[in-house]
């Protein structure tokens, strides 16, 4: 640690940089999202991996000054945690949501953490550094880096950031589960990244590596020799005489002698023989997290890398366009629109991240048309003209589909069209692909279903048609707004307000009744609050919680500015907007609708798991959406399961929601009073009946905003849709509201689908598993398998009966054909279907794969090296640590508060066994 009193400018960037890693901190880090804190004062992967995210991002805005503000100054962040919302406030100004890039982070460690889980990497040696497959690890290690930039740069960033995850954890994996920290290194190895350097000295097949240890503790075990090794897991494959063991109490192989094990997973000897190193491992494991987001930097650039991490307050621009005869007033508002934004955006940090396009027609649709620049989606837009068909139906969600495939998630979707869709039985495969992907769809529709007019038919057409729409709209958070020709321009700017970070806010009840106002809760955070009334409405007014009421009357009001286009009425309230209980009342022929947005950096992010708390790498399987499961006594996990353990005394699943509260930051500055949020109303959707409340439990710091809840059993019995809304306090003790973008589903079937590991090369047919586990039965499931494009997918399973708390394994394989394009993207989708009679929802499996053809090495750039006479090895010119030391209790590194305060448990997401 350097002495206080060196001046900052005598200091390298390098050292800086590191500097509020190291100097004091009066907080704690956060835990892990997953962790169960079964072995406090451990590290995960997924700290390392945010840990080295957010160091090589602040790097990035230190190195490139904001435009039109003044550069970031290190000064600001040290002796501080580094966290995401203070990194985005300083950078693109106060109240920037960080939301997007936390995704992104969390996408990673997600990846990451999988590999521990996913029945084609949880058992791999090579993908964990164990059984001294150390050149083999090492190969793909590098291979995952190699998908990743090539991911990146078909522009495929989920598939890339998921490729990254999977590197990150072979990488941190090294440090833990080798004996390179035993030989004294310091730093991360030199030639783990580069593959054209050779790994040197390695211990051989009959080389004897490790001595018999009876003991939890096993800290003299390793041989006295300077040759590199690492532990063997299990039974496969089985350990040689004389090796070393992984050690901990779910490795078979450590009851063998020679005993014990050197894997330094954690800081508990249970799980950990060397747990004495556990810190010294992660703080290595960092350094060389570290290295290769710089890599992946390097090789896509800033613009490049920013993507990859979505280092953005932005969203991406998204449009699905019907291009038939009747729809030329459509097309144009899209483009005015379009160049609305274009021209507002550019150069500010709001510029849309991506544009989208899909156009669709019958009986065709597509291509997509993806691109970062702005002026090349303009030419693409404004050479669209509506052109031949006219008659109805048309292949809309065919269209929406191919657009979720490339629009980046936690993204809004613009369907514009005059017809019904012709690809009704897409329906349920389109919402679980929107809540799969945390995309938003809009469907602004010039057809009324009540008029009998219109463009040509080819036959008579249910009054139901545009419902397939309604049920997108429902699952995605989106909704559908009928107009008329002559005012879709003007209902069309709604595109512009909701590319911004927009929440929706909830209203009680949730649905217009009669002579009863809907009420909704505005609080300080909230700005821009927009009222939007979609109907055949006679009048309405709206009052704020001092009396004040407006009126339908078109213009300026005392509350703000209402607008009116045909039936669809817009009230834009006066900022700052008034604090607290706001009604509207609405009289209307039928049921009109009514939404309420407001722009704000506080939100949430949420997703579902379910707890794994025995076996070697305890922690929270995720899930993209809770499982059914019938609550008894005594939970046993399905037959041929993935969990280690046999049984676990529990009630039903115990699924777990996770929360991470971001925009903190905007409670007005650093020390003021934090926003908390103390529970989860769950109500059933689309009406709003509540179904119950949930408490919210901190995990870590309060400026982490991680919270985690226990889904009520009664819930996972249960089918329909429901809907989260959190509640708590801001910082001076007045109600917060906020609600999950999407509605969320209990689908009765966990399915697993998972490919092999690299890239999928044309001319070749490629393997692919699916487990399918029930906890709640019996179930007949109907499985039906699809890929985009259409390439020939074979399944030997297509029926299966499943008891309760059983599951069942089936084997696909794709052909991928000789003309398969590169850089391409393919997606599988598996549903599973329960019988006719059953009203559950069918559950989706969604696999992206990515086409490369065989190519010569593409190796990541090495960087300079500088020789160290005493290790006999290289070293990479930069590096970030200076020095460490051993904490207390938990150990640590000086000053960096998650390594030394707060006790999470690395096994959680594997630095651990495999």
């Amino acid at each position: 640690m350097l002495p206080a009193d060196v001046p900052l400018r005598h200091l390298g960037p390098s050292v800086l940089l590191l500097l509020q890693l190291l100097l004091p901190s009066a907080s704690a880090f956060f835990p892990n999202i997953w962790s169960l804190l079964a072995a406090p004062g451990s590290i995960t992967h997924q700290d390392l991996t945010e840990e080295a995210a957010l160091n090589v991002t602040l790097h990035l805005f230190l190195e490139q000054p904001p435009p039109g503000r003044p550069p970031l100054r290190l000064e600001d962040f040290l002796g501080r945690t580094l966290l995401a919302d203070d990194l985005f406030a300083a950078y693109f100004g106060p109240g920037s949501p960080s939301r997007r890039f936390r995704a992104a982070l969390g996408e990673v460690s997600r990846a990451n953490a999988a590999q521990d889980f996913l029945p084609t990497s949880k058992n791999d040696p090579d993908l964990h550094f164990d059984a001294e497959r150390l050149g083999q690890g090492r190969t793909r290690l590098v291979e995952a880096l190699r998908e990743t930039v090539a991911a990146a740069k078909a522009l495929d960033y989920t598939l890339a950031r998921q490729r990254l995850g999977a590197a990150l954890h072979a990488l941190q994996d090294f440090y833990s589960h080798s004996n390179w920290v035993e030989l004294g290194r310091q730093q991360p190895h030199p030639h783990l990244l580069w593959p054209r350097q050779e790994l040197r000295s390695l211990a051989r097949a009959g080389d004897p590596t490790c001595s018999d240890c009876e003991e939890l503790s096993c800290p003299g075990n390793l041989l006295g020799f300077t040759l590199l090794t690492s532990g063997y897991f299990g039974t496969r494959p089985s350990k040689p005489p004389g090796k070393c063991s992984h050690g901990g109490h779910f490795d078979q192989s450590s009851s063998q002698p020679p005993r014990g094990g050197i894997n330094k997973d954690s800081t508990s000897p249970g799980f950990s023989p060397h747990h004495m190193l556990h810190l010294q491992a992660a703080k290595l494991a960092l350094l060389a997290s570290i290295q290769a987001f710089n890599l992946l930097r390097s090789r896509l650039g800033d613009r490049g890398f920013s993507r990859l991490l979505d280092i953005t307050p932005a969203s991406s621009l998204s449009f699905v366009l019907d291009t038939t005869g009747s729809m030329g007033e459509e097309i144009n508002a899209a483009k005015i629109q379009a160049r609305h934004i274009v021209e507002q955006r550019r150069g500010t940090p709001m510029e849309p991240t991506q544009y989208v396009l899909v156009p669709f027609h019958d009986p065709g649709f597509g291509p997509v048309f993806t691109t970062s620049d702005p002026d090349s989606f303009w030419q693409q837009l404004n050479e669209m003209h509506a052109l031949g068909g006219g008659d109805e139906p048309e292949m809309c969600l065919s269209a929406l589909e191919l657009a979720l495939l490339h629009t980046p998630p936690l993204s809004d979707i613009f369907v514009f069209t005059d017809a019904s869709p012709k690809d009704a039985f897409l329906t349920n495969r389109v919402e679980s692909l929107t809540q799969e992907r945390r995309c938003r769809v809009t469907f602004l529709v010039t057809e009324d279903p009540s008029r009998a007019q219109g463009r040509a038919r080819r036959e008579v057409l249910s009054p139901l048609r545009f419902e397939p729409y309604e049920a997108v709209a429902l699952a995605s958070g989106g909704e559908v707004i009928f107009t008329e020709d002559q005012y879709i321009q003007d209902v069309a700017a709604i595109v512009g307000d909701s590319i911004a970070d927009l929440v929706t806010l909830p209203l009680e009840p949730r649905v217009v009744v009669a002579e009863r106002p809907l009420v909704f809760r505005v609080d300080g955070l909230l700005q821009k609050v927009t009222v939007r009334i979609h109907g055949e409405v006679s009048s309405f007014w709206i009052r704020n919680p001092a009396g004040v009421s407006q009126g339908q009357e078109e213009g300026e009001g005392p509350l703000g500015h209402t607008h009116r286009f045909g039936r669809f009425w817009m009230v834009r309230v006066n900022d700052p907007p008034q604090s607290g209980t706001w009604e509207i009342q609405v009289t209307a022929k039928g049921t009109p609708r009514v939404r309420v947005q407001a722009q704000t950096s506080l939100d949430f992010l949420f997703h579902f798991g379910i707890p794994m708390e025995d076996g070697p790498h305890p922690g929270l399987y995720p899930l993209t959406q809770p499982v059914a499961a019938q609550a008894m006594e005594h939970f046993q996990h399905p037959r041929t399961c993935c969990w280690p353990c046999p049984s676990v005394p529990t009630r039903g699943l115990q699924t777990q929601m996770l929360v991470e509260v971001t925009g903190l930051g905007s409670r007005g500055g650093p020390g003021g009073p934090l926003p908390h949020f103390s529970h989860v109303v769950l109500r059933g959707v689309p009406q709003g009946a509540e179904l119950g409340q949930v408490p919210l439990e901190p995990r870590g710091p309060p400026e982490r905003g991680l919270l985690a809840a226990s889904l009520p059993p009664t819930l996972l019995s249960t089918s329909g849709p429901f809907s989260l809304e959190l509640v708590g306090q801001d910082g001076v003790g007045r109600g917060l509201h906020r609600a999950a973008p999407q509605p969320c589903a209990v689908v009765p079937v966990l399915l697993e689908l998972s490919g092999p590991p690299g890239f999928l090369a044309p001319g070749t047919t490629a393997p692919l598993s699916l487990r399918i586990a029930s906890f709640s039965g019996p179930q007949d499931l109907h499985l039906r398998t699809s890929a985009k494009p259409s390439f020939a997918l074979t399944s030997n399973l297509s029926r299966v009966h499943l008891e309760q708390n059983e599951s069942a394994w089936g084997r696909l394989w794709l052909e991928v054909p000789d003309t398969a394009a590169s850089d391409s993207v393919v997606m599988v989708t598996v549903t599973a279907k329960n019988g006719e009679a059953s009203t559950m929802p069918p559950t989706h499996a969604f696999l992206r794969l990515l086409v490369q053809a065989p190519a010569l090495q593409d190796q990541l750039p090495a960087p300079a090296y500088s020789t160290d006479p005493v290790l006999n090895t290289s070293r990479p010119a930069f590096h970030f640590f200076t020095s460490v030391t051993q904490g207390g209790a938990g150990g640590g590194l000086v000053g960096n508060p998650w390594w030394t305060t707060f006790g999470v448990m690395l096994l959680l997401l594997g630095l651990g066994p495999w």
